[in-house]
């Protein structure tokens, strides 16, 4: 035996010839005992077949230079047990080990022996390896990488003996792997780099193979869809557990997922528990809840839910309950148990007579329609709203009931106190006046309930046991609100005279702030005008086809992304109010959105409000309320482009073709993973966004940086693009004509359509942006000119901000702008809440609109004229201002 001879095969050597009968039979298993005394020693060598291999191993790894002398210079076949021409080999190595063992107890080292002669060691007690369970083979799927490795690392920190180098621990692992990993290995090992990796870089390179690179985001969508469903509370914890440990969500996230995704009835037990009380405590109180919800219902008896179902009569034979089956209750003894709250049926105490174990089921009795005749009970949805919870329950509209009843069942769930009516009411059914009438003694607090979107109304009921239905609303509530009701639809048409006063909420009156508006993807309507494509065009006819543009648009690289900073907030928005009208548009909305695939049925744990505003021509613009995710988001700065310096590129243009993009932020997809953060709320449900949304605070942003990487080889050539507006110029027509359909290709290249009606060609004057372009320069547009020329005197600090903001956007026409409106500057400065307009703020107002009227022309800069450099001075600032004339 060499110097490098293996433990493991010399322990299986020593049981092979330990074990009498059974030398050849190399597979059978051994048991294993640990080894604690010297004793134990000398019995395991000589009489035993019981063998710690840990424990061996170690000594034998310490003492093979003194076991080598027994095999020196003998012959290499190990299996020659039987020779009898030559010492037996076995008893010679059993006697070593009897001496080395018995000699003095070994230090076991912290490092493997190296070349120099080892210090004298002192006697230490042996602590023998942990036994750990092989890890089964690995084959390179994903999923198990991280748990293949975990296990590695558990055998080499529980066994370092076995394991003390890094090249030991990669072999080690190697040894492990099958299929596509055990090629990948090979692959390694050819190329000798496996010899090369300390264990770090092993397992780093290991996960960057066969590990998830988006573990984050794959655990995140698992996540998201993760619901209780048929699962069991421990079940789901535990699986939520282990997708919220990779997901990198923050906590409050992760609590508002876990509280969504429980079943219906849990999440209605733990409505009334805070947020903040913590992740952990709150999976701890589910579970704890769980049981004993569970505990309940194992022990609860069942009762017949079967709501004011007459029992059948008792037949004449059946005698009522009788006090040891001698007859029926005697006044005395009915007495008695009513006095001690016993059971009228059996006598025992704990329960009473409806729900007594000993009492026979007895068969309802229901009406069953026939195929001609079916039953259409009139049912509406209702939402009762407590101080903990608010939920969504069915009511019973029933004009033969005297009374209005909740049942039993869902005054528990709700935890609603009750208490004992002033009298007993006794409810018969129509249907048989032999049977017993049941008695009603109690009655719930009063609840809010309310009824479609604007009817609320707080109201008393009785609570009723056995009802299979949540809420009979019955003559008094038909009586007080006097409905009109549609019995073909079970719609409620019209309320009564009262609900105006006593059911609507009062109107609410605007706020001095006004909400900032953030608009949806709702196009104005546009003057219809005939537009007719020119010929050349005609092969990019599919370009301008509104069909295709409401189709849903694929993925892309510049999808938008809406990544929140941590612990960022979640919207919870409200639902507002709509009138008739606002309430068909948003229903037309919600209905065109779902069909083109621009937005699906939403259970995010974020909800925006959605309202109307109201546009310059009458119409309806649908707006959603960001501000909240706005707020939370991590801004994308790609800039919006500077446009005085975008124009000063068509200095030798002669040609124009504006193109104008159709539904121009929707023709961008939400990143994948992130649609449950543009959830919005309606009257009618809840909802996310697919693609792109107005009203995003990256929107602007991101949809600049689409539109350039789509059209960046032709920037700064003959394209100046602003978001959807997109100028195409050029010097020649010829030129101009393979320029635009240079451009029409890129966009049919990547799904993007334009608005015919807005787009114009071959012009020699453009209007874009705000201003006339021409091959002579760029001046204002008339229309806005107008606008200034017509504005009236201000009489508010607002309507002066509004003028001087509509006003500085053509400052760049007006010579010394900051000079002429500093009289009007001064009444802003300080915030004052009233105008104290002056004759010097009177005069510059006239001034600046004159000046308007008189602004030059801004031609194009020419490089090779030369220009002035004008300096401004004041007692804090410096301004330089150049320009050329021409």
């Amino acid at each position: 035996c060499q110097r490098t001879v293996c433990a493991s095969s010399v322990l299986k050597y020593i049981s092979r010839r330990s074990c009498r009968g059974n030398k050849l039979q190399s597979t059978r298993r051994y048991p294993f005992k640990n080894i604690e005394t010297q004793n134990c020693y000398t019995h395991l060598f000589c009489t035993s077949s019981f063998i710690c291999v840990s424990a061996v191993n170690k000594y034998l790894y310490l003492h093979l230079p003194q076991l080598s002398v027994c095999f020196h210079n003998r012959s290499p076949d190990p299996t020659n047990y039987n020779s009898m021409s030559n010492p037996d080999p076995f008893q010679e190595l059993v006697d070593s080990l009897r001496k080395v063992l018995l000699r003095s107890p070994v230090t076991i080292p912290s490092a493997p022996p190296s070349e120099e002669p080892p210090a004298p060691s002192t006697s230490s007690a042996i602590v023998p390896s942990c036994p750990m369970a092989r890890p089964a083979p690995y084959a390179g799927g994903a999923e198990e990488c991280n748990g293949f490795l975990l296990q590695c690392s558990l055998v080499f920190t529980m066994q370092p003996a076995l394991y003390p180098t890094d090249q030991s621990q990669i072999d080690f692992i190697t040894s492990l792997l099958t299929g596509p990993a055990l090629r990948w290995a090979e692959t390694i090992w050819h190329q000798g780099g496996l010899a090369a990796h300390s264990i770090h870089t092993f397992t780093t390179h290991f996960k960057e193979v066969f590990g998830r690179s988006d573990g984050e985001v794959s655990a995140g969508e698992q996540l998201y869809l993760l619901k209780q469903g048929l699962m069991s509370t421990q079940e789901y914890s535990l699986r939520f557990r282990t997708l919220a440990a990779a997901s990198g969500w923050n906590e409050r996230s992760l609590l508002t997922t876990y509280r969504l995704g429980l079943e219906s009835k849990l999440r209605l037990q733990l409505a009334a528990l805070d947020d903040n009380m913590g992740l952990e405590k709150f999976i701890q109180l589910s579970l704890r809840c769980s049981e004993r919800i569970q505990s309940y219902q194992c022990n609860q008896e069942p009762v017949n839910n079967a709501l004011l179902r007459p029992s059948e009569p008792a037949s004449p034979s059946e005698p009522e309950p009788m006090i040891l089956e001698s007859g029926r209750l005697t006044s005395a003894e009915r007495q008695r148990r009513l006095t001690r709250g016993l059971c009228m049926y059996c006598g025992a105490s704990g329960h009473v007579r409806l729900n007594c174990p000993l009492r026979p089921v007895r068969t309802a009795v229901s009406v069953i329609p026939t195929d001609r005749e079916k039953m259409h009970p009139l049912t509406t949805n209702v939402c009762i709203t407590t101080l903990s919870s608010s939920i969504v329950v069915t009511a019973l509209i029933d004009s033969g009931s005297q009374r209005n009843f909740i049942s039993g069942t869902l005054c528990r769930q709700l935890y609603l106190r009750t208490k004992i009516t002033s009298k007993i009411y006794q409810i018969q059914p129509i249907t048989s006046e032999t049977t017993s009438p049941t008695c009603i003694h109690r009655k719930c607090e009063p609840i809010n309930l309310q009824i479609g979107i604007l009817h609320q109304e707080k109201i008393q009921l009785l609570v009723l046991e056995g009802a299979n239905v949540d809420i009979i609303l019955g003559r008094p509530w038909l009586v007080k609100h006097d409905p009109i009701l549609s019995w073909g639809t079970g719609e409620i048409l019209k309320w009564g005279k009262g609900c105006v006063t006593d059911c609507f909420p009062e109107i609410p009156r605007p706020v001095k702030k006004p909400l900032p508006v953030f608009t949806t993807s709702v196009e104005s309507p546009i003057e219809k005008r005939s537009v007719q494509i020119p010929k050349i065009y005609s092969s990019y006819k599919d370009v301008f086809c509104p069909k295709r543009a409401s189709q849903l648009p694929p993925h892309r690289p510049w999808d938008c992304a809406i990544d929140l900073v941590p612990d960022a907030p979640m919207p919870r928005g409200k639902i507002y109010p709509l009138s008739l009208p606002e309430t068909k548009a948003m229903e037309e909305y919600i209905h065109e959105a779902l069909s083109q695939g621009y937005i699906r049925p939403s259970t995010s744990p974020a909800a925006s409000s959605f309202f109307f505003v109201a546009k310059k021509d009458g119409g309806l613009r649908p707006c959603i309320d960001y501000r909240i995710i706005n707020q939370g988001t991590i801004k994308f700065r790609y800039p919006l482009p500077f446009v005085p310096a975008a124009l000063e590129q068509l200095r030798s243009a002669r040609i124009f073709t504006k193109l104008d993009l159709r539904s121009a932020y929707n023709l961008v997809r939400i990143r994948e993973g992130d649609e449950w953060k543009t959830a919005f709320v309606t009257p009618t449900g809840h909802y996310e966004y697919l693609v792109m949304p107005y009203g995003l605070v990256n929107t602007p942003s991101v949809f600049q940086n689409f539109i350039h990487e789509v059209l960046r080889e032709f920037l700064h050539k003959f394209v100046v693009v602003y978001i959807d507006d997109i100028l195409i110029y050029s010097r020649r027509e010829a030129e101009h004509h393979h320029h635009v359909a240079e451009v029409l290709q890129r966009l049919r290249d990547h799904q993007l359509y334009l608005k015919a009606e807005k787009c114009s060609f071959h012009l020699p004057s453009v209007q874009f942006l705000g201003y006339i372009i021409d091959q002579q320069g760029v001046r204002m547009d008339e229309r806005k000119v107008s606008a200034v020329v017509s504005w009236p005197e201000p009489t508010t600090i607002k309507e002066l901000q509004k003028f001087l903001g509509f006003s500085n956007f053509y400052r760049r026409f007006i010579h010394r702008y900051s000079n002429i409106t500093a009289p009007l500057t001064t009444h802003l400065r300080g915030k004052p809440k009233t105008l104290h307009w002056t004759p010097e703020a009177a005069t510059a107002f006239q001034s600046l609109k004159s000046a308007f009227t008189q602004a030059p022309l801004l031609t194009h800069p020419d490089p090779d004229l030369p220009f002035v450099v004008e300096e401004l001075f004041s007692p804090n600032f410096m301004g330089i201002l150049r320009y050329s004339i021409h």
